[in-house]
């Protein structure tokens, strides 16, 4: 039986086929390579397509035995959610639905969902934890609570069971240095900063040293894409093993400054990286970091690169060697 990763060939996706793969398990990828790349895909079948293509779903489970799905696909950059929501409705909403409607008419009855915790909006608590409410500030955010309530429901009327798995900043690379993270464009802070450090960038900024944090930069979570790529196999395990559906929240459990980022990747990359403030951006909470408790008890997670100096370097090695990224196209 396979295991079905939808957006496997992009940067979380394909750590995930890479942590499975590592199993043994059989993979099926599906992915339209929108923002995936076909170079990061190291193992299992790929099928290029799209959710929303009734017809390629279709080919996708009458050709393979598929017992449980880990679920990606889906636009995540926040900014681009508020001018163009309908985007981020039609291929995350419409696609998750036609993914779940034609797991049910193959009888495949359980999925990983791969959320954030951005569906918490501002914060109420630090560290965030499962039972928070819920109350997304941007679109981004309130799609992927919209397709968690929908997993809900499908389980109340046909017994789906899911676990979704809510998360800030990933980051890093595997550390065998076979894939790593290359977006375009680039949003992500560590990415951001090593190409700083490659001379890619004239210099990284910094929105906001004015807030009430040790250094007056924002602090976030950042976890290594390896082990939020562990995180999902042991869900499949979970479902696999009988569990009720759930969520679980993933964080280091401490954050990170922006300041600390960059200094710590100047002590790794040997380089200087020259920061400028700036003003700060509308809507950034001082604070977002996510507690871990709950999935560390009941799925056994234990994050094997907690260090940021460890979730850098990798990503370091992973950027020297691939300066110019995946290969286009």
């Amino acid at each position: 039986m396979a295991v079905l990763v939808t957006g496997g060939a992009g940067y979380i996706g394909s750590h995930a086929v890479a942590a499975l793969a590592e199993r043994g398990e059989e993979i099926v990828i599906v992915d339209n390579l929108q923002q995936g790349h076909r170079d990061a895909v190291t193992g299992g079948k790929l099928y290029v397509g799209d959710l929303r293509d009734a017809d390629f779903l279709e080919t996708v489970f009458k050709e393979n035995k598929i017992d449980s799905v880990i679920h990606f696909a889906a636009n995540s950059l926040v900014g681009e959610s508020m001018t163009l929501p309908g985007k981020y409705y039609h291929n995350n909403v419409y696609g998750t639905l036609c993914l779940l409607e034609k797991m049910i008419e193959h009888n495949v009855l359980r999925i990983v969902f791969s959320s954030t915790a951005a569906t918490y909006g501002e914060p109420e608590n630090v560290p965030i934890d499962e039972f928070d409410r819920t109350l997304p500030t941007n679109a981004y955010g309130e799609t992927k609570l919209a397709m968690e309530k929908m997993m809900k429901w499908f389980d109340v009327a046909h017994g789906l069971k899911y676990v979704s798995l809510r998360y800030f900043n990933a980051a890093g690379a595997h550390p065998g240095g076979k894939i790593g993270e290359d977006h375009s464009p680039e949003t992500h802070l560590v990415p951001i900063v090593l190409q700083a450090a490659l001379g890619k960038r004239p210099h990284i900024s910094v929105f906001g040293e004015d807030y009430e944090t040790p250094d007056g930069s924002c602090i976030r979570d950042y976890i290594h894409v390896s082990d939020l790529a562990e995180a999902h196999v042991l869900a499949v395990h979970r479902l696999r093993g009988g569990a009720d559906s759930a969520i679980y929240n993933l964080g280091n459990g401490q954050g990170f400054s922006v300041k600390e980022v960059i200094e710590i990747a100047r002590n790794v990359t040997g380089r200087e990286i020259k920061a400028v403030i700036e003003p700060r951006r509308a809507g950034d909470p001082a604070v977002l970091v996510a507690s871990s408790d709950r999935a560390r008890k009941e799925l056994g997670w234990e994050p094997k690169f907690a260090s940021l100096d460890d979730i850098i370097r990798s990503a370091w090695n992973w950027h020297l060697a691939n300066p110019e990224g995946y290969a286009k196209g």
